[in-house]
């Protein structure tokens, strides 16, 4: 059986952006999803089948964890495309489709891209009408959503390793979560990667890297339960309206040690990012990768949280290499953290943390979502007084997306979720899957305030 872990093509259009001497210039815009935690549309340097170096690409984790684990647990000829990854067109990858004829063909979509993605799918049952597709990712949150488009034979909820030797093995329909397990991942083959992929996958912030990044997890999942936060409620838990549990896996020391290894022997990796969802959930996992990454060698950086680690812990994170992180903050309103986003997170605490880490002399990047559910144009004001207040080296704005399998998207269904006190629909709500044009139109709008 020859199957395809596909992350297919996502170009909206182009536009004309004024450059600073006047001249016009056409720009694409493209999507993201399959890596980001929040799919969403942004301009590009790229173009159809001309890749430019410096547009954000996240490595797609959970379709390159279960590429390796279905060719080693079936025996499948497996191949894995990131079109995105590839700046690839359309004619590019159908033309790929029809060469490969491949029997199976898992796609993972999420709210932001479903529609296209459906496209995609009725247009691959054209061009392959045997070939059986398999959805995942958020979406499967909606199983019915799922099923809606052509030639999907089974649909597949969190994680899905397992799930995907299920439905090759002969499964189908609804496949409900069911997790790799502590021990199962410390025994799970590395992500996929190879050559053409390698070398194009990119984040710029925190401010520091060296390309060429290699971007990795050392761990699964995330305790806390932000409203909007994707991964956690769909992904690596079931939790969608943020009642139930949540837990974190983290690898084993060891694993990533040899993971991290053959990375940089094979692709000659300068630096490394830990995209986990949380890098620093506890001191203990923070020092056990330290000195990894004490032995790796390569400077490094993380997604981090302001809170969940001892303050000399940072400096430890420094000594071994550490040049920079991530901090979530969502808002610079403390009530906002508190009754709406449900973060969990004193804001003094954390302002306490970007001064530190600044001594440190490392660079920190702060990321920030308005138009919240509840939250008003005051208290995003706020968090703008807030960002100017602190000497963050970057920081990234957007807007809050409705995405399936959430406890905004239950808020949404509901009007009302336990535990998120603040958070209401009111008339004037904007509602957008789409975090980045939402995000466009709130700027606006704030700035002319």
């Amino acid at each position: 059986m020859k199957v395809l872990f596909s992350n297919p093509p996502w170009w909206v259009g182009t536009s004309t952006l004024k450059l600073e001497n006047g001249q016009d210039c056409k720009v694409w815009t493209g999507g993201l999803r399959a890596g980001s935690r929040w799919p969403f549309t942004t301009t590009m340097r790229s173009q159809p089948d001309k890749f430019a170096w410096g547009d954000y690409r996240p490595y797609p984790f959970f379709m390159g964890y279960a590429a390796t684990y279905a060719a080693k647990k079936t025996g499948a000829d497996v191949k894995f495309r990131d079109s995105i990854a590839l700046s690839e067109s359309y004619d590019a990858y159908f033309r790929y489709l029809q060469e490969e004829r491949f029997d199976m063909i898992f796609i993972e979509s999420a709210t932001p891209s479903w529609r296209h993605d459906r496209a995609i799918i009725s247009a691959i049952a054209e061009v392959l009408p045997d070939a059986e597709i398999v959805v995942t990712g958020p979406i499967a949150a909606n199983e019915d959503t799922a099923f809606k488009a052509k030639s999907v034979k089974a649909c597949i909820k969190g994680e899905y390793e397992k799930g995907a030797v299920k439905v090759i093995e002969g499964a189908d329909g609804v496949i409900g979560h069911d997790l790799l397990t502590r021990e199962e991942m410390s025994e799970a083959p590395f992500a996929y990667m190879d050559a053409p992929h390698a070398h194009r996958y990119w984040d710029a912030n925190p401010q520091g890297q060296i390309p060429p990044q290699a971007q990795v997890w050392s761990s699964r999942g995330c305790p806390f339960k932000c409203i909007f936060c994707v991964w956690p409620a769909t992904m690596t838990g079931n939790d969608p309206d943020g009642t139930g549990k949540r837990s974190v896996r983290h690898y084993p020391a060891d694993y990533m040690e040899a993971y991290l290894t053959e990375l940089v022997e094979r692709y000659d990796y300068k630096s490394i990012y830990f995209d986990d969802d949380t890098f620093n959930l506890g001191n203990n996992h923070v020092l056990r990768m330290c000195e990894v990454m004490d032995r790796i060698g390569l400077p490094w950086s993380a997604m981090c949280r302001a809170d969940t680690i001892r303050m000399e812990t940072w400096k430890t994170m420094r000594d071994a290499g550490c040049f920079g992180v991530k901090l979530g903050f969502e808002s610079g309103n403390q009530w906002v953290v508190d009754n709406i986003v449900n973060k969990h997170l004193d804001l003094e605490q954390a302002v306490d943390v970007v001064y530190e880490l600044k001594r440190l002399d490392m660079t920190v990047h702060g990321t920030f979502t308005y138009g919240l559910p509840g939250e008003t144009r005051e208290q995003m004001q706020d968090t703008k007084r807030f960002i100017a207040s602190l000497p963050f080296d970057s920081f990234q704005e957007s807007g809050t997306a409705e995405i399936e399998g959430t406890p905004l998207a239950t808020l949404g269904e509901g009007g009302e979720v336990e535990g998120y006190d603040g958070a209401s629909l009111a008339d004037d709500y904007q509602i957008d899957a789409d975090g980045a044009r939402k995000w466009r139109a709130l700027a606006h709008e704030l700035q002319s305030a």
